[in-house]
């Protein structure tokens, strides 16, 4: 079981406790926060982006493969009426194409990621679409 403790600390801002590590959530000041943290839902997509990146992060080393940099975006669209949900998400795995990686590797790490591995993914997937491409750059 995982839990965490996210503590009200004024207006809309809210201390979580994960793992023992302290994340300040807050709204914007149009909403009457004073922007202090990051807004909840996008911190799902971090969760997605940082689930699956250590996949194929992990995934690539034991491979052998010359990952010097790897970055991941991630993009949410959102409903247009209340509740405001994600209706799709799509993610960018985005490689350097001087580091002389194998496409087919790439993409078997990618695959394996989200079809065996990250749980935030396979989560989401039972909701929403979760699409994703990979770039080289």
């Amino acid at each position: 079981m995982h839990e965490i403790s996210c503590a009200w600390k004024s207006d809309m801002s809210f201390v979580a406790n994960v793992n023992g590590h302290e994340l300040v959530l807050d709204a914007d000041e149009s909403f009457g926060g004073h922007d202090q943290g990051p807004r909840p839902k996008p911190l799902v997509l971090a969760a997605l982006a940082g689930c699956s990146g250590m996949d194929v992060v992990s995934l690539l080393r034991k491979m052998r493969e010359p990952v010097s940099w790897f970055n991941m975006r991630v993009q949410g669209q959102l409903s247009e009426e209340h509740p405001k949900t994600y209706t799709s998400v799509r993610i960018i795995y985005e490689f350097k194409a001087s580091d002389g990686l194998k496409d087919e590797a790439v993409r078997k790490a990618v695959d394996l990621s989200q079809e065996r591995y990250c749980g935030v993914s396979a989560l989401l997937k039972k909701a929403i679409p979760v699409e994703f491409e990979i770039a080289y750059l």
